[in-house]
């Protein structure tokens, strides 16, 4: 099933990640150093956590029947969103001892490393492998630079989403989630007042930049929220300024955890009963009702429910996990083989369930996505779902964009000073270089 939306949308959709860095010096055509080496591969991601680590997992078992002379060697590096994986990529690439392939946000997070030149373009593999049939072409538009296909998505995630717990909004007199961002507020008020929970679960401090885009998103509106990654785009308006102050008001009601709690222990508080709310992306799915020892076996709607993030109806905000063939990596035929496997539907089939994600192939077996994923599945193939792309998550921001507002919003946890927040985030703007 290809994914379909209204023409002016496509527009938008297109523009958004991509904006003024299209106009820059554009990448060759594929290239190959003559090193089909396939004894070994070293696949670099950050996939450690519950879920995630279980789906790589399956992946790389299926790689293994499909390559039984290839060593598989896991490279990841724990840290929720990437945040430590890509300073130790980073550091690897510039001395360039890359690994043979590695995870990449779809979009303009990876225009750092194509204008590096450290990465090659994947057109043939795409023309060999017949890809381009089977992958939405919104996606390959995401994942294009200057008409070259730069990455493999195994995966589409939505950022937007609000978990809750039944149990806690009905004994603070909450008859079901908020819908819009004052009744978000008012709901976190109720919690806070009638219950002894945490109203509003975080953890590491991206998780609090998470929870920013959401708040723009729901605060603005989907169009309102795509310009601001537009070239040019001013974030030094009225209701910019509005949406910050909400975001100020809605991070009274939260607990920052330390920076080893991650995602998961604020997820996690959800179902066992100690916070109502927790915003994070449909990952946290696959977290909740993994079998354990790494899931934690939940029952939805018994330990907990989902909706959209408060104001974000309608709207998905997406993101997608793709991996990438690193020039001169040191098994490049390792690395092929690998991304054949991402790119299968029988790996994407295999990896998604467990992960809490949807494939990015468009003919995934839609058996085998019930409860949440069913529904994900639906909305993004919906010919009136709108699209937003997590700027937190690689979409929209490049990764100097991407750091500027992590600094912004952390001395904001700091001084919690909605002024400085705003000129922090029109300056990253400014000086993003997209």
């Amino acid at each position: 099933m290809r994914v379909r939306a209204p023409r002016h949308r496509l527009k938008v959709f297109a523009a958004v990640a991509m904006t003024g860095a299209l106009a820059l010096a554009g990448c060759g055509a594929n290239e190959d150093d003559g090193n089909d080496d396939k004894s070994e591969v070293e696949v670099f991601s950050w996939w450690t956590g519950p879920g995630e680590a279980d789906g790589l997992k399956a992946m790389q078992a299926d790689f293994a029947k499909k390559n039984p002379g290839t060593k598989f060697t896991n490279a990841a590096i724990a840290g929720g969103s990437g945040t430590q994986a890509k300073a130790v990529l980073a550091s690897r690439l510039q001395n360039n001892k890359p690994p043979d392939s590695f995870q990449g946000h779809a979009g303009a997070e990876l225009l750092d490393y194509i204008k590096a030149g450290q990465i090659e373009p994947l057109d043939d593999f795409y023309a060999e492998n017949d890809l381009n049939s089977v992958y939405p072409k919104q996606l390959l538009d995401q994942i294009s630079y200057k008409g070259h296909i730069y990455s493999v998505p195994v995966n589409i995630h939505r950022s937007n989403v609000l978990w809750y717990n039944p149990g806690i909004l009905k004994d603070a007199g909450i008859d079901g989630p908020p819908e819009s961002i004052a009744e978000f507020i008012t709901a976190l008020k109720a919690v806070d007042d009638k219950t002894d929970k945490v109203p509003l679960s975080l953890g590491a401090q991206w998780t609090a930049d998470h929870l920013l885009e959401n708040v723009l998103l729901g605060s603005l509106g989907t169009d309102a929220y795509n310009a601001l990654w537009e070239p040019g785009a001013d974030w030094d308006t009225p209701p910019v300024t509005k949406a910050l102050h909400e975001f100020g008001q809605i991070m009274r009601y939260t607990t920052l955890e330390a920076a080893s709690t991650d995602w998961q222990g604020a997820a996690k508080a959800v179902v066992d009963g100690k916070a109502a709310f927790n915003i994070m992306g449909d990952w946290a799915y696959g977290y909740f009702v993994g079998e354990a020892p790494n899931g934690l076996g939940k029952k939805l709607d018994t330990d907990f429910k989902y909706a959209p993030s408060p104001g974000t109806e309608g709207t998905y905000m997406w993101l997608s996990d793709s991996f990438t063939l690193p020039k001169n990596a040191p098994h490049r035929g390792g690395a092929i083989a690998w991304l054949k496997e991402v790119s299968s539907k029988e790996g994407q089939d295999l990896f998604n369930p467990k992960k809490g994600s949807i494939p990015a192939r468009t003919d995934g077996d839609k058996s085998l996505y019930t409860g949440y994923l069913q529904y994900a599945l639906e909305r993004w193939t919906s010919p009136d779902i709108k699209l937003a792309g997590s700027f937190w998550h690689g979409v929209t921001a490049n990764n100097k964009w991407h750091t500027d507002i992590d600094t912004a919003v952390g001395l904001f946890l700091q001084n919690k000073d909605v002024g400085k927040l705003q000129q922090g985030l029109v300056n990253a703007a400014k000086n993003s270089g997209q």
